[in-house]
């Protein structure tokens, strides 16, 4: 796919196609409601969630949170990936109990080995009957530390998690999609410091790329639209999880929340709403869009 310098002049630049949007494509309206339907109906309707979604990162408190409000609002299918079997069976038990309709799965994915995120969304299909029409990359570490400080290899590691392996998920799910003629919604997790340089923690290689999530974003959305498929993110702010925990983090707390308009860090629930309007015919007009929720953190940051 890259291109040697000596030939550069002679390349041609493949094109990104469109939609025209017409009745018979992809990106077509979703179909007006009945008028007889009860307004009560109409509502639920709006926010219902059909089908099948692989959540990457689902053992997480922000994943589990919105594994639950897929489920809330209909989901019939879904499949866990994380690195942390033993951490994720007392959720995922949690939510069978909750959710008894519905099938539940769990895969031990690492979503940077491209063989195996491949095998897994095979996988998935398989366990779950059918093909995904949604997928939450929730997967991505958080690493600080001073620039002069940082070593290649940790900065790829980084990257490596945050962007490529977001990519490789949506790749292969988008193969599926593709090969099914179905579309579907892909919501990646981006983070406020895609926008603004946090204080008072040094992370230039985190902020870099939950930039390039976002800049992913766009670029899928633009490209995979013909296709039915609407990507789009969700850049949260200081969220009330274990990554924000502990005594160490007393001093930083103090600071985030002395700049917060709000005076606190955002629960992880309330991104809820947002997982699934971009699930369902709500969001059926969004996509290459980014959606800033950070309880102001970025008027002050």
């Amino acid at each position: 796919m890259a291109t040697e310098r000596s030939d550069l002049t002679h390349r041609i630049l493949p094109r990104v196609l469109l939609s025209d949007g017409s009745a018979g494509s992809l990106t077509a309206p979703p179909p007006p409601l009945p008028r007889e339907t009860l307004a009560g109906t109409r509502a639920q309707e709006r926010f219902r969630v059909a089908g099948n979604a692989i959540v990457t990162g689902g053992a997480g408190d922000l994943g589990f949170a919105a594994c639950r409000a897929l489920l809330e609002h209909g989901l019939e299918g879904l499949m866990i990936f994380d690195m942390n079997p033993a951490e994720a069976q007392a959720r995922i038990d949690a939510l069978a109990s909750d959710f008894p309709g519905a099938k539940i799965h769990f895969l031990k994915v690492d979503v940077t080995d491209e063989d195996g995120v491949n095998h897994a969304v095979d996988e998935t299909v398989k366990l779950l009957g059918g093909v995904v029409s949604t997928l939450l990359s929730f997967a991505g570490i958080v690493a600080c530390g001073h620039a002069l400080d940082w070593s290649a290899m940790d900065w790829n590691r980084v990257m490596s998690v945050n962007t490529i392996g977001g990519f490789l998920v949506a790749r292969a799910v988008a193969r599926k999609m593709i090969e099914h003629g179905t579309g579907g919604s892909m919501v990646f997790i981006a983070s406020m410091s895609a926008h603004r340089a946090n204080y008072p923690q040094p992370q230039v290689p985190y902020n870099v790329s939950k930039a390039g999530v976002v800049a992913m974003v766009k670029s899928l959305a633009g490209e995979w639209a013909r296709y039915g498929i609407r990507v789009n993110s969700i850049s949260p702010g200081y969220m009330d999880t274990i990554l924000n925990e502990g005594d160490g983090l007393d001093e930083a707390r103090k600071i985030w929340l002395s700049r917060n308009p709000l005076g606190r860090m955002g629960q992880p629930d309330e991104m809820s709403g947002v997982v699934v309007m971009l699930a369902s015919r709500a969001g059926s007009y969004f996509t290459g869009s980014d959606f800033l929720m950070d309880g102001g953190q970025t008027i002050f940051m």
